[in-house]
């Protein structure tokens, strides 16, 4: 898949199996208070779609979910997986290297069905205000337009979770009239919980071809 491929959202489903190797890093490429170009951004939201592939593949075998709620939440996994592969494949592309992905430890996330949606509700809800919140750093108008792609993905993402859970429709299913970005900092601050130490989690990597 080449980068126009990307940028018309055709980017193949990958395994749900995903590697998890890198919190020893830190997020090595989120050193500064800005993104330097478009790999560090990226990058940047490289780690985070890692977070909710693996999230997603560890909270769909947990067999909490049936009907159609299973039914949406593996769809979800997988365009979380696809995003992986695109932004992945598309970093090699432009001549950047990808990040390892971080190891996680989702604790009690999947003792139960309520506590599965809501962290699905968290993270889908995280990835919206991390990609408008690095949009402006983003300098390829090509790229910038995938990114758009994927950030509404994952508006779509929230509000089916939060149709799920029976939120109510302003401030649950859907955030209001326009959505707040986040920094990068914040973003990492509230992903932070979930990491873990180094290590694959999972036994497997990414595969973008």
């Amino acid at each position: 898949m080449d980068r126009r491929d990307f940028m018309k959202g055709t980017a193949a489903t990958i395994p749900a199996v995903v590697g998890l190797q890198m919190l020893g890093q830190r997020f090595a490429f989120a050193q500064g208070a800005d993104f330097a170009d478009d790999v560090e951004v990226l990058n940047y939201a490289l780690t985070l779609e890692y977070l909710e592939s693996e999230f997603y593949r560890q909270g769909n075998e947990a067999g909490l979910l049936s009907g159609k709620e299973a039914q949406y939440l593996e769809t979800i996994g997988a365009d979380e997986d696809a995003h992986v592969a695109a932004i992945t494949d598309t970093i090699n592309k432009i001549g950047g290297t990808p990040v390892e992905a971080p190891g996680v430890d989702f604790a009690d996330a999947f003792s139960n069905r309520e506590s599965y949606l809501k962290t699905s509700h968290t993270f889908e809800n995280l990835g919206v205000q991390a990609y408008l919140g690095a949009a402006g750093f983003i300098k390829d108008k090509a790229i910038l337009q995938a990114a758009a792609g994927i950030f509404g993905v994952e508006a779509r993402h929230a509000a089916v979770v939060g149709n799920l859970l029976g939120l109510e429709p302003e401030g649950g299913v859907y955030m209001g009239a326009t959505e707040t970005p986040l920094s990068k900092d914040e973003v990492l601050a509230a992903a932070e919980p979930f990491l873990a130490g180094a290590g694959s989690m999972s036994g497997g990597a990414a595969v973008t071809k």
